[in-house]
C-alpha cells in the first residue's frame, strides 16, 4: 500500500508540473503580406480591378492568380531584403498581356510572438527607394503608370502598403 501511494505522489507532482500543450491560435497576427490596391488612373479615387493578372516571384516557380480584383496581398522573403515580382496584366491572352516588374526594398525586423507561435517578420519599406519599377526586354509600355506608398511600415494586413494606378 506505501509503495502504490508513493507512485501516485510521485506521478502527481510529475504530471501537476507539465504545461497544457502550446498551440498557436488562427488568430493570432503572423508575418504581414504587402496588400496592393489598384486604382483607376484618370479618376485616382476609384478603385479598378485589375484583369486575369498573373504575379510570379522572380527565382520562383509560384503563381499567383487575380481574375477581376481591385486589393491583392504578396508576401515578402523573409530572408532577404528584397523581393522582386513580374506583374502579367491580362495574362491569358498572350496578344494583349503585358508585363511590368516591381522590386520592393525594405528591412526585416523580427519579432517573438509567443512559445506557441515563434517569431514573425514585419517589414519597413527603404525610405528612399521602396519600389523599383522595370520594364521587360522587349519594351511593350508600362501598364502600371504611377505608384504610392501608403504606409512604409508593413506590421499588419488591416491597411494598404501600396497603390497602383493603370
Amino acid at each position: 500500500m506505501k509503495k502504490i501511494s508513493l507512485i501516485l505522489l510521485v506521478l502527481s507532482v510529475t504530471f501537476s508540473s507539465c504545461e497544457k500543450d502550446d498551440i498557436c491560435d488562427a488568430a493570432t497576427a503572423t508575418t504581414p503580406k504587402l496588400i496592393i490596391e489598384f486604382y483607376d488612373v484618370l479618376n485616382p479615387t476609384v478603385l479598378k480591378n485589375v484583369t486575369n493578372l498573373a504575379v510570379k516571384e522572380i527565382g520562383s516557380t509560384s503563381v499567383l492568380s487575380f481574375a477581376s480584383e481591385s486589393k491583392i496581398q504578396l508576401p515578402l522573403k523573409t530572408n532577404e531584403d528584397i523581393t522582386k515580382y513580374s506583374l502579367i496584366l491580362n495574362s491569358t491572352d498572350v496578344t494583349i498581356d503585358n508585363e511590368d516588374f516591381l522590386q520592393f526594398n525594405y528591412t526585416r525586423q523580427n519579432i517573438f510572438v509567443s512559445r506557441a507561435c515563434g517569431y514573425k517578420t514585419i517589414f519597413t519599406l527603404d525610405p528612399t527607394t521602396p519600389y523599383i519599377k522595370t520594364e521587360t526586354s522587349t519594351p511593350d509600355g508600362y501598364w502600371i503608370q504611377n505608384i504610392t506608398v501608403e504606409t512604409s511600415n508593413i506590421t499588419t494586413e488591416n491597411e494598404t502598403h501600396i497603390k497602383i494606378y493603370f
